[in-house]
């Protein structure tokens, strides 16, 4: 099998980081194939709001239930829906942003906000605009570990043939 195919099969979500920051190029590196996502009708509905302020990831944070992973991480990439935008890019624009960090030894962690008013108001979206998820980006820790989910279904469970 190939490199990627193997990286798809082994990506995880990493919820512990080193505190040291990215490196710029880094951050370069992961926006540059984040860009490169392939989108409905090729619109590229989407932008970032890279966020490494602590005061600012505190209250990112308080957007979202399950966000300690913001807490812990030296920066968030928070994945702005434009207007006319499809929440199936957004999640495209996810996954490359994973794959892409892991390539280059940048752990991530998706992370949903689940209030939309507070997150617009957070990073100052024009309206229109919406933040449902982000991407939490930094060095894994030395004893990083990915949440422990257990193994995948059998694929018999999830692929259908012509009718459910």
């Amino acid at each position: 099998m190939s490199e990627t195919y193997d990286r798809i099969l082994n990506l995880k979500a990493i919820r512990s980081y080193q505190e040291r920051p990215l490196d710029e190029a880094d951050v370069e590196r992961i926006v540059e194939a984040a860009r490169w996502t392939g989108s409905s009708k090729n619109s590229q509905n989407w932008s970032f709001v890279l966020v490494r302020d602590r005061d600012q990831i505190e209250r990112l944070a308080e957007c979202g239930d399950f966000t300690a992973p913001v807490l812990k991480a030296p920066a968030t990439l928070a994945l702005i829906q434009e207007r006319d935008g499809y929440e199936f890019d957004t999640g495209r624009l996810a996954q490359n942003i994973m794959l892409a960090a892991d390539a280059i030894g940048v752990a991530t962690c998706p992370i949903t906000l689940h209030r939309d008013e507070d997150v617009a108001r957070v990073l100052g979206l024009p309206k229109g605009r919406r933040c449902r998820y982000a991407v939490t980006l930094g060095y894994p820790a030395a004893d990083a570990a990915p949440a422990k989910f257990g193994g995948r279904k059998p694929i018999g469970e999830l692929l259908h043939h012509d009718r459910y």
